[in-house]
């Protein structure tokens, strides 16, 4: 299978520089161009050295590329495709990293008709953004999820596959919607709800900014970490997947009603078997190698 030579690189963020990195350390015969639309990201980018070539503005970033991946904020892939049309090469792949799917893939065949795509979404990440934050080994061993429609070029696909494979990662094919679906629940409805905790502890009055940081437990302090993602790609992922994730919050919302019943009437048989079943979700998580299983996550402690 034949990789990619000249990879285009748009939006040097956590994910994008982590890319870049990646891409250097695994196949460092790779030509890297980047672009961002800070100028003191396309600076950093600079000083770090993450890619061969940073361009001024996207157009100029893809001009020679045989891969372009847009690593930018799914509310704006759509903006940034338009502006990159008139420059990509005739035979050239575009794909993505976007958190949803559906949306994406409508923009990108909106603004790209004709060019070869494959939206893609590595199940990766950290609460850090900025080019800063990125490194290497971000995506070894985590999925990244393929997109294409139904009559996308299966070659482009599987270059695409390949690609992501040789940067250390699973490779799964889901259908756009199905994609949003699993996601609005493992992944989106998880920050929502930390956002929610956090914000509700940060607002009560009878509990003082102070105690609220000097006391924060494990579980508090974990919420604390997703709360702290990027808010531009998380409101964007909200927005743009919104039939799904308020899809997922009814049910949530059923689900803890539940509970509050179970509490209010004593019920410590229905809380007991909930928590047992959840139990074996986490036993799941770690025997399938998407966490650490050592206590508290691996953290070191003084």
């Amino acid at each position: 299978m034949l990789l990619f030579a000249r990879v285009s690189i748009i939006g040097l963020g956590l994910i994008g520089s982590s890319l870049a990195r990646a891409v250097r350390e695994r196949m460092p015969t790779v030509r890297l161009t980047g672009h961002d639309a800070d100028a003191g990201v396309r600076e950093t980018a600079v000083r770090l050295d993450l890619v061969d070539d940073v361009a001024d503005t996207a157009g100029a970033a893809v001009t020679a590329a045989d891969l372009v991946i847009l690593c930018v904020p799914v509310g704006v892939i759509g903006q940034v495709a338009a502006e990159i049309a008139a420059d990509l090469p005739a035979d050239c792949v575009v794909s993505d990293v976007g958190s949803s799917k559906a949306g994406v893939a409508s923009a990108l065949a909106r603004a790209l008709p004709g060019v070869a795509l494959v939206p893609a979404h590595p199940v990766a990440g950290t609460e850090r953004s900025g080019p800063e934050a990125g490194f290497a080994g971000l995506f070894a061993g985590r999925w990244c999820i393929l997109t294409p429609a139904e009559d996308a070029d299966p070659i482009a696909v599987e270059r695409v596959a390949a690609f992501w494979e040789a940067l250390g990662a699973r490779v799964e094919r889901m259908t756009p919607e199905h994609h949003d679906r699993v996601l609005a629940i493992t992944s989106h409805l998880p920050h929502l709800i930390a956002y929610t905790i956090v914000g509700t502890a940060s607002d009560l009055a009878e509990v003082t900014r102070s105690e609220v940081l000097q006391y924060s437990a494990g579980g508090f302090r974990d919420f604390t970490r997703i709360a702290a993602s990027d808010p531009t790609m998380w409101r964007d992922v909200f927005l743009s997947n919104r039939e799904a994730v308020l899809d997922m919050l009814q049910r949530f919302s059923e689900d803890l009603s539940q509970l509050q019943r179970a509490i209010r009437w004593g019920d410590g048989d229905a809380l007991f078997d909930h928590f047992d079943k959840t139990r074996a979700i986490r036993r799941g998580i770690v025997e399938q190698g998407q966490d650490d299983p050592r206590p508290d996550f691996g953290r070191g402690h003084p």
